[in-house]
C-alpha cells in the first residue's frame, strides 16, 4: 500500500468530525457506504483518495459520541436504515467502542459487517498486538491523533478540570503514563501530545503505529466489494 497522510488532501475540520460528522457523498460508481466514527474521517479519507476507492462512500457520525457510548447503537441503526437502499452494501468503521456488545449485535441483526476490536486504539495498534500487550499497560492513557487536536473537547472539559484542575488527581491516580498512538509522522502534533501528557501528569510515549487494522480492513472491504 502506498504512504497514506490525513493531511494530504482537504478534509473537514476536526470541530465539524466532532459535532457534526460527515454526510453520505454518492456518485455514480458508489456500491458500498462505510459508517465511521468522526473520529477516525480523516484516515478514511486518505485511504479513500490514495487508493482510488471510488467506489466506496463514506459517512460519518459525529464523534464527540464517543463521550455518550449509549448513543452509538441507535446512531449506527438509524443510518444502516436511512441509507441501506442506496447501496450494495454497507461497513460499520466503528468497533465496540464502549457499546457492551450491543454496536455488534445491532449488526448481526441488520446484516451488515464491522471493524474487529474493542475500539480504535486497539485497531489502530493492530488488534492482536493490543491484546497481547493489556495486561501490561492496565494503567496506560491513550490518544490517537484526533484525541490530541481534540484533547480539550474529549477530556479536558468533560471532566471538568477546565474549572477544577484538582479533579485530574482523582480522574488520573491510578494512571501511569500517557501513549500517543501516532497515525502520521507530525512533529507539532508530537509537541502537543507531549503537553498533554503533561497537563495529566503523565510520562509521555510516543508510539507510532500508522492506520493499523483499519487499513487492511478497508483494503478488505474494498477488494471485495469490486
Amino acid at each position: 500500500m502506498q504512504h497514506v497522510d490525513p493531511r494530504d488532501s482537504a478534509q473537514p475540520s476536526d470541530t465539524t468530525l466532532t459535532e457534526v460528522g460527515i454526510a453520505a457523498a454518492r456518485n455514480t460508481a458508489s456500491r458500498v457506504l462505510v459508517i465511521g466514527c468522526g473520529a477516525i474521517a480523516r484516515e478514511i479519507l486518505a485511504l479513500k483518495a490514495v487508493n482510488q476507492w471510488d467506489h466506496i462512500a463514506l459517512t460519518c457520525l459525529p464523534a464527540i459520541l464517543h463521550n455518550h457510548p449509549e448513543r452509538i447503537t441507535p446512531a449506527v441503526e438509524a443510518a444502516i436504515e436511512k441509507h441501506r437502499a442506496d447501496f450494495d452494501s454497507i461497513f460499520v468503521a466503528y468497533a465496540d467502542c464502549g457499546t457492551g456488545g450491543l454496536l455488534q449485535q445491532a449488526c448481526e441483526r441488520l446484516g451488515v459487517e464491522m471493524i474487529a476490536g474493542p475500539h480504535c486504539y486497539s485497531f489502530f495498534e493492530g488488534n492482536a498486538a493490543f491484546a497481547a500487550q493489556a495486561d501490561a499497560e492496565i494503567t496506560a492513557f491513550y490518544l490517537t491523533d484526533f484525541l490530541v487536536r481534540q484533547f480539550d473537547a474529549f477530556v479536558w472539559r468533560p471532566l471538568g478540570m477546565d474549572r477544577h484542575p484538582e479533579l485530574r488527581h482523582s480522574y488520573f491516580a491510578h494512571y501511569t503514563k500517557l501513549v500517543h498512538q501516532a497515525q502520521t509522522d507530525d512533529p507539532e502534533l508530537t509537541a502537543n501530545a507531549k503537553e498533554c501528557a503533561d497537563r495529566l501528569g503523565l510520562t509521555y510515549e510516543r508510539r507510532f503505529t500508522g492506520f493499523g487494522d483499519l487499513a487492511t480492513t478497508l483494503t478488505a472491504v474494498a477488494r471485495q466489494s469490486l
